[in-house]
């Protein structure tokens, strides 16, 4: 008997790169939408395993399965076996100028025995909303619902019926068979060989991508203990950068609730602006060096269109659109009966000052690794800083992007810091026109403001609020930043009451101790881990950073894969998946750790370790 709803870690992921599908331990495609990640859902049983529809290839018998992915590749192989046999499904979508198309293809074959499956056609176009038109064609089935066209190529025998189309077969050792889903009507050749073709063309596409960046790639990454769980990080992360755009997404999903039965369920198929200059670093030191510039060309795009600094947004969409207005889905249950289905990210309208800091630098960072500014490039950073030097005693949302009363938050007056003293570097180092002495004097005012009343001595630590009580993981962040150094007593203060008060458990963070108005209990936080870790590192303890990060990739899925939190009592992922930011988390934990051992980077130092 199918579970209801698998444990995210039960999901692998494969894309074309401007969308995906994940597909369950149990052979169930939960989650794709088309053509587009932010396009609404043709597959969501993820979200609703009654309306959301779904695309099942699985055995009719009871079955134990495993999956992983085809070396270095985001091919995936789920195999299933039964008293009676053994069965391999090979998923993957060919990537963006190999298909004109988003092409699912999945082959099954029987490597031993011989073992029943059952299949199910089952779309459900605009998040399980509508109800498709099935025709029999010559090659399979056709599904459509006004513009949305999908196509089943397959030799086996679907039926059209009341839950869609569904096919009974049995496969002997030896014996393929191939489904090939496009979106669109279909005008390629299908047949075995085809199939064959293409899916050695993916493979060795994804190959090449990795052996491209392998001479610039840093040493510091080489690794025996942690270096395949950086790979399969780089490989996830190409999964949610357009190629087109250059954007790259927060994650695949919407609504995958941080606690389970409770409304913090967020629509994370945006680029959030905040990602910019840890995704860099990540990007540079892996040698990606074509996709960051397309990264930078791409928000050089979004804050060139952009009246003034006042109005950059947090977060934009993938494909240009402008806005991401928030409203819900009432009628689908949630992941785990998990509501209200978000669709839209209302974070789009807040005011965080954090963003001022990480675009500035982002663009300092760049410099750092040749980038020369151009005059238009250098007077759109200097109206940032300029309004980082205008704004930075304002209350915001901050970091977090809490839905309550604006506040002065640390982090961010930490971040209008990093947008002066990046601003102050570039224009010393250039010889850019700036009002430096004015950004020197600000810069020196946020850093008193911070150290007077964001550090709280008697929790003899930095803390969320000006003046405030709580704690903040994301204060774990100031030695990296370059704000203090990370063996500085204060920073060593705020170490060490992170490990007494937001611990969750070994290698487990909390992102902070505020309760802040939503229900539901929270899970440890991805990227706070990896935050520890690198102020660990510079704090010069080394081995608790190095066991910290061993215990915090006992977390990740049996696939390399992290989601954005992790429930503590039991280790079950939660929230968006997979999350951007926690890979990026990893790989450029991985970077210091390696830095830490004597490893050389190949690059320019990163941020902390200048």
């Amino acid at each position: 008997m199918q579970k209801e709803y698998l444990d995210l870690e039960e999901y692998g992921i494969v894309g074309n790169l401007e969308t995906c599908a994940l597909i369950g331990r149990n052979g169930s495609v939960d989650w794709m939408c088309l053509p587009w990640f932010e396009s609404p859902s043709v597959f969501g049983a993820l979200l609703d395993p009654g309306r959301g529809g779904r695309f099942l290839v699985t055995p009719e018998e009871k079955f134990h399965s495993f999956h992983g992915y085809i070396s270095h590749t985001n091919i995936l192989e789920t195999t299933f076996r039964t008293i009676q046999g053994q069965m391999v499904i090979q998923d993957f979508m060919p990537v963006v100028g190999q298909s004109k198309q988003a092409v699912l293809y999945r082959k099954l074959h029987c490597t031993w025995g011989s073992i029943r499956m059952y299949g199910l056609f089952a779309p459900a176009p605009a998040y399980g909303s509508e109800t498709p038109e099935y025709e029999k064609t010559e090659h399979g089935i056709r599904a459509s619902h006004g513009d949305l066209a999908l196509q089943l190529v397959t030799s086996l025998d679907f039926q059209i019926g009341e839950e869609g189309a569904a096919s009974r077969f049995v496969l002997q050792e030896g014996q393929s068979a191939w489904l090939v889903l496009a979106h669109g009507d279909m005008d390629f050749d299908t047949s075995n060989a085809a199939n064959e073709a293409a899916m050695e063309r993916t493979r060795r596409w994804w190959n090449n991508w990795l052996e491209q960046c392998g001479g610039k790639r840093a040493c510091a990454f080489e690794d025996d203990v942690w270096g395949h769980v950086v790979t399969r990080s780089e490989l996830a992360l190409k999964l949610l950068t357009n190629p087109r755009t250059g954007a790259v997404a927060a994650a695949a999903t919407t609504s995958l609730p941080e606690a389970l039965g409770g409304e913090r369920n967020w629509d994370y198929r945006f680029s959030w602006v905040r990602d910019s200059s840890f995704l860099l670093q990540a990007l540079f030191h892996l040698g990606h060096h074509q996709e960051a510039m397309n990264y930078i060309r791409w928000i050089d795009e979004k804050i060139a269109k952009e009246d003034s600094a006042r109005t950059l947004q947090v977060l934009y969409s993938l494909h240009g659109e402008d806005g991401a207005e928030e409203r819900t889905l009432s009628e689908l249950r949630g992941y785990r009966d998990a509501k209200p289905v978000r669709i839209g990210n209302g974070a789009s309208e807040q005011f965080q000052l954090d963003i001022f800091g990480e675009l500035t630098n982002m663009i300092y960072q760049t410099t750092r690794y040749g980038r020369n500014l151009s005059g238009a490039q250098w007077r759109y950073t200097r109206d940032i800083v300029n309004m980082a030097a205008e704004v930075w005693q304002e209350k915001d949302q901050g970091i977090w992007e809490m839905r309550g009363e604006p506040r002065h938050n640390v982090y961010s007056k930490v971040m209008c810091w990093v947008a002066l003293d990046r601003g102050v570097r570039m224009a010393e180092s250039n010889g850019f026109d700036a009002p430096l002495e004015a950004w020197r004097a600000t810069r020196d005012a946020i850093h008193n403001a911070v150290l007077e009343r964001g550090f709280n001595k008697q929790r003899n630590s930095f803390v969320d609020v000006f003046d405030g009580e709580e704690l903040d993981a994301a204060n774990l962040l100031i030695p990296v930043l370059g704000f203090l150094p990370g063996d500085d007593p204060r920073v060593l203060g705020t170490i060490d009451a992170a490990l007494e008060h937001l611990s969750a458990g070994d290698g487990l963070l909390f992102r902070y101790t505020i309760d802040d108005g939503l229900r539901g209990k929270e899970g440890a936080f991805a990227v706070c881990s990896f935050w520890m870790v690198k102020a660990l590192v510079l704090a010069g303890r080394n081995d608790e950073a190095e066991q910290f990060f061993l215990h915090t990739l006992d977390y990740i899925s049996p696939l390399g894969l992290l989601s954005e939190e992790v429930n503590p009592a039991s280790s079950a992922m939660l929230g968006n998946f997979p999350q951007a930011f926690s890979h990026i988390g990893l790989i450029n934990c991985a970077l210091y750790l390696g830095l830490m051992r004597g490893k050389d980077s190949g690059q320019p130092r990163p941020m902390g370790m200048e």
